[in-house]
């Protein structure tokens, strides 16, 4: 998602503090390519090293002031923290630096809201960004603590604050009645599915991993793919044919995961991530070619493990062997199954080799048979859409190399 000509970019000066996590480096650098994706312009990259954050400004007053006059020599409007920020220690430092201020949970919630599409994926942003701003309003604004007066308005001498928190209660109560008719939907799509016994692939890894690059190389869905961070939200679903002893699996492009990503995002995306809870398989996209590649294999199975998907097979996919200097090839484990496969998403090369992958695992899968064209055609699978949620079907044939 580019920016359109002549966009003025918010100059930010990016802060993280160092707290002792192995992997503060690569977390600083994920914050400038966050911000970027943002819309923000990373002019300066302010660290600090303490062993614990300080409760009023995290960074403590004399730092809170070098970040400050930094920012303004700059011409910088916005301080973006590599770190998740109280209530109050965001509103003490938007106070003393006199600057826009946002933590990371919240820029990644911008970013969400700008790349959701789907009326579903609008929703659940919606929902979890309602969650966040629920905990930003206490006694955050002197004007919300004053009683509402004048003709007509007196009664029950309910405060500003409280109408907000109230407004947002019911807001959110709709946001999740609303969310909770589409997850029913995804559950009638999937008992269908299971009643054919189609076999369920499911697409998972860190962001910018190269999954929608995988995903439409599979099966030519022409989801949209950029070099940047979440740049697809909605869980787009196809079917692939992998021939005649297999017939047609559904395999689902799912979002991308990241350091930290905020509970109420995973709590809110709940009924799009359960697309992988209920997968037979999981293809977990790694970039073969990242050096934090490890540490960003365990951000995804720690994200598994909170929605409930960590005792779902996996695959792991080794992407961008062609940036890694990498060969196409297989290794299997101590059982004899494929454990990892070297691919290139980009250029084809080892894509034969991960069909054959999710062949041998639906082959073993015990409630998998093959299936004919005719059964094909009896239980098509759906795509999220951006105002019903649910699409034609699609088949896709796709052969050998």
């Amino acid at each position: 998602m580019a920016d359109a000509p002549g966009t003025i970019k918010t100059r930010a000066v990016l802060v993280g503090v160092d707290l002792g996590a192995v992997d503060f480096t690569a977390s600083l650098e994920e914050l400038a390519l966050l911000a970027s994706s943002a819309g923000a312009e990373p002019v300066d990259t302010i660290t600090a090293k303490r062993s614990a954050p300080d409760a009023a400004y995290f960074v403590g007053s004399g730092k809170a002031d070098e970040i400050g006059v930094a920012a303004k020599a700059l011409g910088a409007e916005l301080v973006i923290f590599n770190h998740a920020l109280s209530p109050a220690q965001q509103r003490n430092l938007e106070r003393r630096l006199e600057l826009g201020i946002i933590d990371r949970t919240s820029l990644i919630l911008d970013i969400f809201a700008q790349r959701a599409q789907s009326h579903e994926g609008k929703l659940q942003v919606e929902l979890a960004q309602l969650q966040h701003l629920a905990t930003r309003l206490i006694r955050g604004w002197t004007h919300l603590e004053r009683q509402k007066g004048g003709i007509g308005l007196r009664g029950p001498g309910e405060t500003q604050l409280e109408t907000d928190r109230r407004l947002i209660g019911e807001r959110v109560k709709a946001l999740r009645a609303r969310l909770t008719k589409l997850r029913k939907q995804h559950e009638t799509q999937r008992r269908a599915r299971g009643r054919n016994n189609t076999f369920s692939v499911s697409l998972v890894g860190y962001t910018n991993a190269g999954k929608s690059t995988l995903f439409n190389t599979l099966t030519k869905a022409g989801v949209y793919v950029a070099n940047q961070l979440f740049a697809t939200l909605d869980t787009t679903s196809r079917r692939l044919y992998l021939g005649e002893g297999t017939g047609s699996v559904v395999i689902s492009d799912t979002v991308g995961f990241v350091r930290e990503l905020p509970h109420q995002l995973v709590a809110a995306f709940r009924a799009t991530l359960e697309e992988t809870i209920h997968a037979d398989v999981l293809l977990h996209v790694v970039d073969g070619s990242s050096p934090t590649r490890m540490e960003q294999i365990e951000q995804v199975n720690e994200v598994l493990r909170e929605i409930g998907a960590d005792h779902i097979p996996q695959i792991l996919v080794w992407n961008k062997i062609d940036a890694a200097d990498l060969q196409p090839g297989v290794e299997r484990d101590e059982h004899d199954k494929i454990s990892r496969v070297f691919i290139s998403a980009r250029s084809g090369a080892g894509l034969d080799l991960l069909r054959e992958a999710i062949v041998e695992a639906a082959s073993a899968a015990p409630n998998s048979r093959p299936k004919n064209e005719e059964q094909d055609d009896a239980a098509p699978e759906f795509s999220l859409d951006e105002d019903h949620g649910e699409s034609n079907p699609t088949s896709t044939h796709v052969g050998p190399p």
